[in-house]
């Protein structure tokens, strides 16, 4: 094969520069060395006058130019970078982690009672013979730590420092720990009071509170008596006095599903001239009820029927059409109703962050949040209001087991 057929098949004749000296080593050492490229080539004619240029072998084998991204790869993976890079991807990741724990770590409300600050906490004032409407509310004539700087002069009334002291005991807390006033009110007499009477309790309890009703009229979901109407109005004039005493508004209004204290609270609370009264649109909450079972008076009506009487209220989610927990054979004891009232505060607490909230409910309902807050037992009248300052504190781990009791059939008539 002659220097023409190699040409033509791809390769290229490397010889020295005409510049270097031709000794006999550089004219007689040819090396054929392959091309980058194989585009075809016509055929080599021989050389053409100084076209045939020799190179020294060296020259082929000059390093090539690294491309613009190999460098950065290069760079990139120095020790001198990559080490603080990881370090800081090792911190935000360990954030992220601590974040996520902290996050999905269970954690509940711890709930106590701040006392104090209400004539209903002291174990001298009897619950039989109390006036909510005579005592402002229970509120005790007292001061407080925050009065220096608040009312320096002694103008402001006694519930004007009170909202003081509060925010500012919320002011102070880390934000694990809050605190909270609870304005309990109870509904008027119903009906179904007025059978109790009637019949006495022990008969009450095992035979007539199953019943619709007698020849009297129904005690089913019971509604306000005419003295249960007059008890709401007295609750309306006594926060009338009271807001002209400065007291702290509700921010939160909460009602029982049962249709006494749906009245109730409308009576006690439309046409004050207080926020969120006008309209006024308390959230119904399942949870708020009376004792559940047995009783008919205890049992409530559908979703449809609330909102055709009331229809500017607000039913919370997921409230069923119909009454999903009244069993007309067993009746809930009253360790489970105080988990189920620990349950709702659980909730509102949780969701709600106001500081005033006003729940109207039933004697057994409130007699369980004064449970489970660690409030002394105070028995209220039909109608009658007790506020609770409350501290609200939430820790890690679960919420703590209760021992709750089975449910009850109704007791045996003994004649």
């Amino acid at each position: 094969m002659n220097i023409s057929d190699l040409v033509q098949s791809g390769w290229r004749l490397i010889a020295p520069h005409a510049a270097e000296p031709a000794t006999n080593e550089a004219r007689g050492h040819l090396e054929m060395v392959p091309l980058r490229s194989f585009r075809a080539r016509p055929p080599w004619q021989g050389p053409q006058g100084n076209e045939l240029e020799y190179q020294p072998l060296y020259e082929s084998a000059r390093p090539r130019s690294k491309p613009r991204m190999g460098l950065l790869f290069q760079r990139f993976f120095q020790i001198s970078f990559i080490i603080p890079l990881l370090l800081v991807i090792t911190v935000i990741v360990a954030g992220l982690m601590m974040m996520g724990e902290s996050i999905t770590a269970e954690s509940h409300l711890r709930l106590s009672t701040v006392t104090g600050y209400f004539l209903q906490d002291e174990p001298a004032t009897d619950p039989d013979t109390f006036d909510y409407v005579a005592s402002n509310f229970g509120l005790i004539s007292r001061s407080y730590g925050s009065d220096a700087e608040f009312d320096p002069d002694g103008s402001r009334t006694q519930w004007e420092r009170f909202e003081y002291q509060i925010n500012k005991l919320n002011a102070e807390s880390g934000p694990e720990t809050s605190y909270r006033l609870l304005y309990l009110g109870r509904h008027g007499e119903g009906y179904h009071n007025v059978a109790e009477r009637r019949y006495g309790t022990e008969a009450w309890d095992c035979y007539w509170s199953l019943l619709d009703g007698d020849e009297n009229g129904t005690w089913v979901d019971a509604r306000l008596t005419p003295v249960g109407i007059a008890q709401a109005e007295t609750a309306h004039r006594a926060w009338e006095t009271q807001i002209e005493n400065k007291i702290p508004f509700p921010q939160s209004y909460y009602v029982s599903p049962l249709n006494r204290c749906l009245a109730t609270a409308s009576i006690t609370f439309r046409g004050l001239t207080m926020p969120h009264t006008e309209p006024f649109r308390p959230v119904v909450k399942e949870l708020l009820r009376e004792t559940i079972g047995l009783h008919t008076c205890d049992s409530r009506s559908s979703k449809t029927a609330i909102l055709a009487e009331y229809p500017d209220y607000i039913i919370e989610d997921g409230f069923a059409e119909e009454d999903p927990l009244y069993d007309s054979k067993l009746r809930e004891s009253d360790t489970a109703r105080d988990a189920r009232l620990r349950d709702l505060l659980q909730d509102i607490f949780t969701h709600d962050e106001n500081t005033f909230i006003s729940l109207t409910a039933h004697s057994g309902a409130i007699t369980s949040i004064l449970q489970v807050t660690g409030h002394r037992r105070f028995a209220l009248a039909t109608g009658a209001v007790i506020p609770v300052l409350v501290k609200i504190e939430r820790v890690r781990g679960p919420l703590p087991k209760m021992h709750i009791d089975p449910p009850t059939t109704a007791p045996i008539c003994k004649n």
